[in-house]
């Protein structure tokens, strides 16, 4: 388990994003989807903190994204709901699915092109759907991720969005999932002992980052991902 974080942790602060999408399913083969869940939302909300730390500007992403924030909050608590409800073969199932979902649309590069006047109109539904996914597989990424490009952010916003968003939900996903029951003491114990473990992966990505032959690295992680996912659709179905 402990590998698992750490290296999931060196990714993120490689790369930028990728934490839940990697490190969710990766625990996922040796607890449960839930518990994997739960034990890893406090990492993510300390190494997103960091990162919009170093890159952010909260007052100028809270303008421009305020309706995708609530919007995603009220998701990320109705998706907890949701996963409170399912089975774990049900949940190992979404999750697979997301995963590969995840890996098709970073390999395709299919990111609509999103006309400036449509935005206003879009980041409601944007933000709700990627809090309803993260909420039940952990990984809000796949439904953010497209969108940001779809509106065409540059790189140091879309880096300053993604991480101040993610910060965000994970916050309220925190709270979802401790008033649902879903963090016992126990568990919270193991997230405090992971965030640790993530950060030192963390702190050795982010020496690297600027370092990495970026393309080639998301390369070999997304076709890990695209193999974890299709044993995790393998694993839900028997």
């Amino acid at each position: 388990m402990a590998a698992v974080v750490l290296a999931a942790g060196f990714i993120k602060g490689a790369i930028g994003f990728g934490f839940p999408s990697l490190a969710t399913p990766l625990l996922s083969l040796v607890v449960d989807v839930k518990t994997a869940v739960v034990v890893l939302i406090l990492p993510n909300i300390v190494m997103d903190g960091i990162q919009f730390a170093r890159r952010g500007a909260p007052l100028a992403t809270v303008r421009r994204f305020g309706t995708l924030l609530l919007s995603g909050g009220v998701g990320i608590v109705l998706g907890t709901r949701v996963l409170t409800l399912l089975s774990p073969r049900t949940a190992t199932l979404i999750l697979g699915v997301f995963v590969l979902l995840f890996v098709a649309l970073s390999v395709t590069g299919l990111a609509p092109k999103i006309p400036p006047h449509w935005e206003p109109w879009l980041s409601p539904p944007a933000g709700f759907a990627a809090g309803v996914i993260g909420g039940v597989t952990n990984s809000p990424a796949t439904a953010l991720v497209l969108y940001f490009h779809g509106i065409g952010l540059a790189k140091h916003d879309f880096i300053s969005s993604i991480a101040f968003t993610f910060f965000f939900y994970k916050l309220v996903q925190l709270g979802a999932v401790t008033w649902y029951g879903l963090l016992p003491w126990s568990l919270l114990g193991v997230s405090v002992a992971l965030t640790a473990v993530a950060l030192a992966g963390f702190a050795v990505g982010l020496r690297v980052q600027d370092r990495l032959d970026q393309r080639s690295f998301n390369r070999v992680v997304l076709v890990f991902l695209a193999v974890l996912g299709a044993w995790l659709l393998v694993r839900g179905r028997g």
